[in-house]
């Protein structure tokens, strides 16, 4: 393992970075927050994989020697996580979509009075028919149940005969 932050510790906490920033671009591409097309997506992706096996060869295959520090190793990730925060956050701000206006329709109005929009005349008030009193019952005492009472053996029916066919009938 290459990893010395005492010895190279700008080269130790660029690999970390490639790694970190390789691995966050590839969860934001992987997964679909919407609002991101699948174009950014995969460049998300393919980024994140080539960070990644850059910082896996440097930090555990490279055995010294000249290295180079890629500044688009700290701009890219920037803006492709930028850009995914973004699509992010224009999806959740967007608006509800809006009615189709249906024509000839007629438009609601909520300070309008509803019985002036009408197209019919208004109906003659309602007259409740003349009804007698009902009677009045009074309450009855509380009876109890008729005590449980056994049910009958349980006898089979009688079994299935078929009616004969019989001929006309003279009258």
């Amino acid at each position: 393992m290459n990893f010395d932050f005492d010895a190279e510790p700008l080269f130790s906490w660029y690999v970390v970075l490639l790694a970190v920033s390789g691995i966050a671009m590839v969860v934001l591409g992987a997964i679909n927050l919407g609002g991101v097309k699948l174009g950014w997506r995969i460049l998300n992706i393919v980024a994140g994989i080539a960070f990644v096996g850059y910082a896996y060869y440097l930090g555990f295959v490279f055995e010294g020697g000249e290295y180079r520090i890629f500044f688009q190793a700290f701009i890219l990730p920037v803006v492709l996580i930028a850009n995914s925060v973004k699509a992010l956050a224009e999806r959740s701000n967007a608006t509800a979509p809006q009615p189709v206006p249906v024509p000839n329709a007629p438009q609601y109005n909520p300070t309008a009075r509803q019985h002036q929009a009408a197209p019919y005349p208004p109906a003659a008030p309602y007259q409740q028919p003349h009804q007698q009193a009902a009677p009045q019952h009074q309450a009855q005492p509380y009876q109890p149940a008729a005590p449980y009472q056994q049910a009958a053996p349980y006898q089979p029916a009688a079994p299935y005969q078929q009616a004969q066919p019989q001929g006309p009938q003279q009258g």
